[in-house]
């Protein structure tokens, strides 16, 4: 299968509309697995990976000194030192959570975003970020702090476009509408939770992006698992633990529905072919 390609949002950046997310490198995916996928998708095509400064502990069930915040950044920084790829890649990252048990080790400060910043670079052993992604949506912060911030690691050559991400729509058009004021490119991207289990955001964010230009990066796209054939495979794996039963059961006739859709379309795509 060709990989697709396609602008990001308004700007003039193509990237892969297959995006390589990176949650569970470390916790759930060896380092040596890691650099296999990562190698694989780029030999694909796939030109855009995503990933998060707080990654490492996210999926942990035990936090140890191996597993800690950034420790996923650092695998791909690694991978990334062996050279031939960096330039090859659209790298995304994120800032908001908590990195270190001080008061301003998290949020969307100014303070915190530079040092963020700076650690994020650190980790990926490379120069910038083409795509910063602000995790959440932190209300207590004013957004002409948060832009001067931006602005800053632009001017700088550390990032080259912004993104949020868990934004709702009028988080969307507030932040646009102050990066305006400023005479500002502001949010280029939004990602979001979305599925076809999870569509929360059509009602709001999706027209958002539509207006004010921003593309759409949608994350749990199979809903951890859940309509990725786990009918056919609930012995198996982290399909067979106790919350995915939750969730099969929970949703057992829709998931039987979208396997019968499915199974319509495999048949009707065989019969053009013959």
């Amino acid at each position: 299968m060709a990989i697709q390609y396609k602008s990001l949002g308004r700007t003039g950046l193509q990237v892969s509309r297959l995006c390589l997310g990176t949650m569970n490198f470390g916790p759930q995916t060896s380092e040596a697995d890691s650099f296999g996928i990562m190698d694989a998708a780029l030999d694909q095509g796939i030109n855009f990976f995503d990933t998060a400064n707080v990654y490492g502990v996210f999926t942990a069930t035990t936090v140890t000194p191996e597993l800690h915040a950034g420790f996923t950044e650092e695998i791909i920084g690694r991978w990334l030192a062996q050279g031939g790829r960096r330039d090859r890649v659209v790298l995304a990252t994120k800032v908001f959570g908590n990195m270190g048990r001080g008061v301003n080790e998290r949020g969307l400060s100014a303070y915190h975003i530079r040092r963020a910043c700076e650690g994020s670079l650190r980790r990926l052993q490379t120069d910038h970020i083409d795509l910063y992604q602000m995790h959440h949506i932190e209300r207590t912060t004013p957004w002409d702090e948060i832009w001067q911030a931006m602005e800053q690691l632009v001017r700088e050559g550390k990032v080259t476009y912004i993104g949020s991400s868990n934004f709702a729509g009028w988080d969307i058009a507030t932040a646009q509408s102050a990066a305006a004021n400023r005479r500002f490119l502001g949010l280029v991207s939004e990602q979001s939770h979305y599925n076809l289990a999870v569509r929360t955001v059509e009602l709001e964010v999706i027209p958002a992006c539509r207006h004010y230009g921003l593309g759409l990066i949608p994350y749990s796209p199979l809903a951890g698992g859940l309509l990725g054939g786990v009918l056919r495979k609930v012995s198996e794996g982290r399909r067979a633990n106790e919350h995915m039963q939750r969730q099969i059961e929970d949703n057992r006739a829709k998931l039987e529905a979208y396997r019968a859709r499915q199974t319509d379309a495999a048949r009707a795509m065989n019969a053009d072919l013959k």
